[in-house]
């Protein structure tokens, strides 16, 4: 944790149940690496999108591609809750390790155990009593770049065992023909996680499982691969500027001749760390960026961590004696 050890003020030493004011806003660029769907329902559904202003003081919207909050933070927590299964920190209802699976602590079934690391620090709510406020604040990523430079369709049909569209038994032609919207490969998305009142073990929990993440939005077994790269992080005593200003900022730096599809990674991270310094001029507030290369030892330190099965352990064992007396 050496990295985060000047940052003391910023950081919690314990788990509260008061807010202690205390943030760390991560800078993530997405980049999609092989052709993504993001919507809201099921198959035939168009993309996710949002028709918003290009850049800050521009006059015509744009649409953008949305990643809604929820697409984002629930692929993450679930990298989480694996590593916690791994090693049997996923807890039961009531406390107890061991017991009827249909007691297991899981998403979506309103029985969280209320206390291991993801619910304490993702957050819970069970219908009549017991909830935890997610400690992981985020908002919509969008596109850097226009819907329509972003995006393409697909038809794709579903043969038989007779690898034609016909049915080798009743010789009956399918109709089981379709389009699908798709996000481009390499497309990017800017996007912001804010971690409240987290101690610096629960940090690397939380950095850990946005790098570790890499399949995001529908049909994630053959499509969905992505990217993530932590690009900057800001301690601070207040929430800070948004996805959407971040995006705008960046859009309008990049200028016209350098918004072309596919973008040059190493331009858009440096614009990101640009507009960063400039948008952090408007807050009002105390804040403190850190530096590229301790974001660049901060990575580091969890890669060492992680690829230690037995540092792992420990890590997410300490994380879990956190919430043992509360």
């Amino acid at each position: 944790m050496t990295t985060l050890e000047k940052y003391t003020n910023y950081i919690v030493d314990k788990y509260e149940n008061f807010p202690q004011s205390r943030y760390l806003t991560l800078i993530v660029l997405r980049k999609a690496e092989s052709e993504m769907i993001f919507r809201t329902e099921g198959s035939g559904e168009g993309l996710s999108k949002d028709s918003v202003h290009p850049g800050v003081n521009s006059d015509d919207p744009i649409s953008r591609v949305t990643i809604s909050k929820r697409k984002q933070t629930a692929v993450e927590r679930r990298t989480g809750r694996e590593l916690l299964r791994q090693h049997n920190l996923l807890l039961y209802s009531g406390g107890a390790r061991e017991g009827d699976e249909e007691d297991i602590c899981a998403l979506n079934r309103n029985k969280p155990c209320g206390i291991c690391a993801d619910c304490m620090i993702y957050g819970y709510a069970v219908g009549g009593g017991g909830a935890q406020k997610s400690r992981v604040i985020t908002d919509d990523a969008f596109s850097l770049l226009s819907y329509q430079s972003v995006t393409a369709k697909r038809t794709f049909n579903a043969l038989y065992d007779n690898n034609t569209m016909r049915d080798p038994v009743t010789k009956e032609a399918s109709s089981s023909i379709q389009d699908d919207e798709y996000v481009k490969p390499e497309t990017m998305f800017i996007d912001m996680q804010t971690l409240k009142d987290l101690t610096a073990i629960e940090i690397h929990y939380v950095i850990a499982n946005i790098l570790r993440s890499r399949r995001y939005g529908a049909i994630s077994s053959r499509l969905g691969k992505m990217r993530n790269t932590l690009i900057g992080a800001i301690f601070s005593d207040c929430e800070l500027f948004s996805n959407l200003e971040l995006t705008q900022t960046v859009y309008d730096q990049l200028g016209a001749d350098n918004r072309k599809f596919p973008l040059n990674e190493q331009q858009v991270k440096s614009e990101i760390i640009t507009a960063v310094e400039k948008l952090s001029h408007e807050v009002i507030g105390n804040l403190e960026i850190l530096s590229e290369s301790e974001v660049t030892t901060l990575i580091e330190d969890i890669q060492q961590t992680y690829a230690s099965p037995e540092k792992v352990k420990s890590l997410l064992t300490d994380i879990t004696q956190l919430y043992s007396n509360e």
